[in-house]
């Protein structure tokens, strides 16, 4: 079977089982250039990926049998696109647990349509390299290279280091600004294009996860320091091209 062209928008696959909640999606999504796809299950869900071409993976953790963070940590397995979960305002835990599966980003019910819209462009939009970022080329730190042409980290050693979107956007980040302090609003800023609000966690899970993939020692960082009371601050050297020990 051919897979259907996707919109200059992009290509969404909602996973909900409540039918109200797919048809307004839906409706609301085409209505803004975005070619919506709908799963009830995670079945639904796979069979969707293995046949059509999808972007973003709209995922709500509430479903029945197969739960949405065991769903969210088979995407990080087996498929390489953007995640946004969607969660019930009493699930903070699961939010948390969704973010450290690989989760992009979160919306909590009862959610904005307008502000859903913007999560998904900006998710998509970080998915894409900017001009700036392409014309960065590659940049080495710590035994690393990043290319930011084709969003990958590779170890001097020759070994790819998968990183998710979020994680990728957090990295640079921080090696665009290397000795620099930054608040977790500057960087959920610069990862999630959205303030931060007085109990968001997201930073924070997404800097634990993106030291268990570069840190010798994630318990005992060397690059990715916290500073008490006002951030996160990348530790060493950044240089382009070439390579570094």
């Amino acid at each position: 079977m051919n897979k259907a062209p996707v919109t200059s928008a992009g290509s969404v696959l909602l996973v909900d089982d409540d039918p109200l909640i797919g048809e307004l999606l839906s409706d609301y999504f085409d209505g803004h250039g975005f070619r919506v796809q709908l799963a009830r299950d995670g079945t639904q869900m796979r069979e969707c990926l293995a046949r059509e071409t999808v972007e973003l993976v709209l995922l709500d953790l509430g479903l029945p049998g197969e739960d949405g963070l065991s769903l969210v940590r088979w995407l990080r397995e087996h498929w390489h696109g953007a995640i946004i979960i969607i969660t019930g305002r009493g699930e903070a835990v699961d939010r948390v647990v969704g973010l450290e599966l690989g989760a992009d980003d979160y919306v909590a019910k009862p959610f904005d349509l307008r502000e859903l819209l913007a999560r998904v462009r900006a998710v998509l939009r970080r998915a894409q390299p900017t001009a700036a970022a392409a014309s960065s080329g590659v940049l080495c730190f710590a035994g690393y290279r990043l290319d930011t042409k084709s969003r990958t980290l590779r170890r001097d050693s020759g070994d790819d280091v998968a990183l998710t979107n979020g994680e990728y956007e957090l990295l640079l980040a921080f090696v665009q600004a290397p000795h620099k302090v930054q608040t977790r609003d500057e960087l959920l800023n610069a990862t999630h294009g959205r303030d931060a609000g007085p109990y968001d966690k997201t930073i924070d899970v997404q800097v634990g996860r993106l030291r268990r993939k570069i840190e010798r020692d994630a318990a005992q960082p060397e690059l990715i320091k916290a500073v008490r009371g006002a951030g996160y601050v990348w530790t060493t050297d950044v240089r382009r091209g070439g390579s570094m020990a």
